[in-house]
This record gives structure tokens, C-alpha cells and sequence, in this order.
């Protein structure tokens, strides 16, 4: 019992440490109050736009649009990962592309996507694409072609297919790497969302961030920052407790 108390006070007390160190600031006059409010102007700020429903909404549109993106990169990465596993010839085909746009950032590419799809939702949605596509890619790659040999060569001794020994051997041995890939991949697509929102978005916390910005507010800058930061860890919590009731505790990848 004693132990779990610290583990969660740990925490608390750096954020509070953060809290105590900004309000000095704020208090101090070091930095004017338009360059960086003070915690209570920006708890203010937080509360009205949760009463008034204008932060759910953009919580929610923005959540969508990372869960589809997010969706799309996963599928992509899965088939060509499978691809690499089923036909290893396959890979040098397409390997040094992957390779190299893994290379260039997804904002790099605004312009050209705008020019190619316009400024509605598939623009925005390449870019969270391009951000999560990579980490998922190169994890089940390496969970696909880091089977363990002899667990094959069981296989073809009880004369399995090449595609009967993908789904009971390789698929299960990679299923770690597969789940890890998904949670770094869910973490970058998180990321990409305020670039993604500012191609000419109408809503979503990177529009919030950005409209706020032009409007002068940096409490409400602040409170979109925060906001993103909070959702990201929730649903990156969430997919942790998944991938630890799936795999039953088997794999410790260093991430509590």
C-alpha cells in the first residue's frame, strides 16, 4: 500500500512542481500575462469552453479524425508488412520508398496535398496518414520477419501452408510488435493533428490552437496544448491496458 502511494504521488508532484514554477513566473512579472497567463486564467478559460461545449466539440471531431487516419496507416502497414512476411521477394519493389518518404516530414507535404486534394478532409487525413504509417510499419515488419526459425521449421514438419504457417506461427509470434507499432503509431498521429487541423480547418483543437493564436489568446492556445497532451495519454493509457489484457502481461516493452 505504502508503495502504491508513491508511485502516485510521484507524479502529482512533479505536475505540481511545473504548476508552482509557472505560477512564479506569472506572478513575478518576468513575462507579461499576454505572453504567459497565469494556471488560473488558463483554468478559467478550460472550464468556460467545457461548459459552453465548444472544447467536446473539437475533442471529438479531432479524435475522429486521428482514429481514421490512424485506421487507414494500420491497414497499409499491415499489408505490406504481410507482403514482406508471405513474399520476401516483394519488398525490394517498394522497400527504398518506404524508406525514404519515412525520411520526409508530413508537413513537408502540405502543399503539395492541397494542390492534389484540395483543402477539405482527405488532405488532413493523409497527413495523420503519413505520421503514424512509418513506427506501425517498421514494427510489424520486424514481428513478421523475427519469427523464430525453428518455430517454422515445426510448421513444415506438420506440412503446414506457407499462409497456414502465417496465421498460426508468424501472426501470434509478431502479434507484440504488431500492438507496440500500433500504440508508437497512435501516438504520432496524435501529433500530426494541429498540423493537420491548421490546412484550412473550421474545427478541431488545432484550428482552436491556431484561431486562438490569431485572436490573441494564449490562455486558450494553452488550454488546446493541455487538451491534446490529456487526450493523447488517455487513449494512449487505454490501448496500454488492451495490449496488457491481450497479451496477458507476457510482453513488458518499458511502458507503465
Amino acid at each position: 500500500m505504502k508503495h502504491r502511494w508513491k508511485n502516485a504521488a510521484a507524479p502529482l508532484i512533479g505536475i505540481g512542481a511545473v504548476l508552482l514554477v509557472w505560477y512564479m513566473v506569472s506572478r513575478s512579472g518576468i513575462l507579461s500575462a499576454y505572453v504567459l497567463p497565469p494556471p488560473s486564467k488558463v483554468l478559467q478559460s478550460f472550464i468556460k469552453m467545457l461548459v459552453t461545449g465548444e472544447l467536446w466539440k473539437d475533442i471529438y471531431i479531432s479524435f475522429i479524425r486521428v482514429m481514421k487516419g490512424f485506421a487507414i496507416a494500420f491497414v497499409l502497414a499491415f499489408v505490406l508488412g504481410m507482403a514482406r512476411a508471405l513474399l520476401p521477394a516483394s519488398g525490394k519493389y517498394y522497400e527504398y520508398m518506404v524508406q525514404f518518404f519515412r525520411n520526409v516530414p508530413p508537413l513537408s507535404m502540405i502543399p503539395l496535398l492541397i494542390l492534389w486534394c484540395g483543402i477539405g478532409e482527405t488532405t488532413k487525413t493523409v497527413i495523420i496518414v503519413l505520421a503514424s504509417f512509418f513506427p506501425m510499419y517498421l514494427n510489424i515488419v520486424k514481428g513478421f520477419t523475427g519469427c523464430d526459425r525453428k518455430l517454422l521449421e515445426v510448421g513444415d514438419m506438420f506440412g503446414y501452408s506457407r499462409g497456414r504457417k502465417f496465421l498460426r506461427i508468424i501472426l501470434p509470434y509478431a502479434s507484440a510488435d504488431i500492438l507496440v507499432g500500433m500504440r508508437i503509431g497512435l501516438g504520432y498521429s496524435w501529433r500530426a493533428i494541429i498540423g493537420a487541423e491548421m490546412v484550412a480547418a473550421s474545427t478541431g483543437l488545432g484550428h482552436m490552437i491556431l484561431f486562438a493564436q490569431q485572436m490573441s489568446r494564449t490562455d486558450k492556445v494553452i488550454v488546446g496544448i493541455l487538451v491534446i497532451g490529456m487526450v493523447g495519454y488517455v487513449t494512449d493509457r487505454i490501448f496500454a491496458l488492451a495490449i496488457s489484457k491481450l497479451l496477458k502481461g507476457s510482453c513488458d516493452n518499458g511502458w507503465d
